[in-house]
């Protein structure tokens, strides 16, 4: 293939993933290498498993067997770059159990939903990097980049397409660490309940990093108004700080959209990394349209999370890396 037919199948490439995401920012060119030395030939591979199905995988990070879940969208087969959404469990829970209901698998994206490790406290709970309970030692960040570079490797993945987000502990380790330590390669995060536990370091991402973020007002587990004795802060002040990391000069007025839903948005944020913070009000330690028990506490059925996480991660990409730019 001359050099004319490989610039007309990247054309073709870009267009139909663009059609098929209705994202509007524009993508990596089909061709471009992966940051972490992977290439599209793996989009030539055939995948691990049938599309439309979710499988426990292994990989070994840290001198660990680690473990997640693995989910390829129904239509995978087409071969087209998709996007990746990493879901990190709460503590005590699984990334099967996530999976279940979270409804993060009726996405157009390769889901990925990966385990902790056995922490300490009471009982045998996984848990995340960053929490007091956390087990000591574990590198999560770095069992993170492993796993992508593993998804890069082996899936037809756009890798300036990963998204993260999590419930609880999960949660919190996407808004304390990972998107602080890898902006590189988290476009954007969508905490649904965080605890967020104080890390001991300066969150300094490489980029902004866009943030949406849900909370309900009666969470009992991780309190809205926050809790100093555990070090957690007010979940509005949080989400205020990253704004103002992000480089963002204007808070618009809070819109109520729904009988129990407010929505605060930032604007004006450094390269389009915009904010927002949707509470529900009452609402408990639970994942905002789930039909199964998440948590305690009430449930609102008024917004399905995975879909309003969905429509503001999309949007977004992490920067080509330099070895894609021509």
């Amino acid at each position: 293939m001359n050099s004319l037919q490989r610039m007309a199948t990247a054309a073709v490439s870009l267009v139909l993933c663009v059609a098929a995401t209705g994202t509007a920012t524009a993508a990596a060119p089909a061709t471009a290498a992966s940051s972490k030395g992977g290439s599209k030939s793996a989009c030539r591979l055939p995948a691990p498993q049938q599309p439309g199905t979710s499988v426990s995988q292994t990989i070994s990070s840290g001198g660990r067997d680690r473990t997640y879940q693995l989910h390829l969208p129904d239509d995978y087969a087409k071969k087209r770059d998709w996007p990746v959404v990493l879901a990190f469990h709460g503590r005590g829970n699984t990334g099967a159990g996530t999976e279940e209901f979270s409804k993060l698998s009726t996405l157009p994206a390769v889901v990925v939903y990966p385990d902790g490790v056995i922490g300490t406290g009471d009982g045998d709970r996984q848990a995340w990097q960053g929490a007091p309970y956390a087990a000591a030692g574990v590198d999560d960040v770095k069992f993170t980049e492993d796993l992508l570079d593993r998804l890069e490797a082996t899936l037809c993945v756009d890798e300036r397409r990963v998204y993260a987000t999590g419930k609880s502990n999960g949660a919190g380790f996407v808004g304390t660490l990972l998107a602080c330590r890898a902006a590189d390669r988290i476009a954007a995060i969508a905490p649904v309940a965080a605890a967020l536990y104080p890390t001991g370091e300066e969150c300094e991402p490489s980029r902004p990093v866009p943030v949406i973020e849900f909370h309900g007002t009666g969470d009992a587990t991780i309190p809205y108004a926050g809790d100093a004795d555990r070090g957690l802060p007010a979940i509005q002040d949080w989400v205020a700080g990253w704004a103002d990391r992000n480089g963002c000069d204007t808070r618009a007025r809070d819109r109520v959209t729904g009988p129990d839903i407010t929505v605060s948005r930032w604007r004006g944020c450094d390269r389009g990394a915009e904010v927002r913070h949707v509470a529900v009000t009452d609402g408990g330690h639970t994942w905002p349209g789930a039909e199964i028990y998440s948590g305690g506490g009430y449930t609102t059925q008024t917004i399905e999370a995975h879909e309003v996480l969905w429509k503001f991660l999309r949007q977004f990409r992490t920067p080509p890396s330099p070895s894609s730019r021509h």
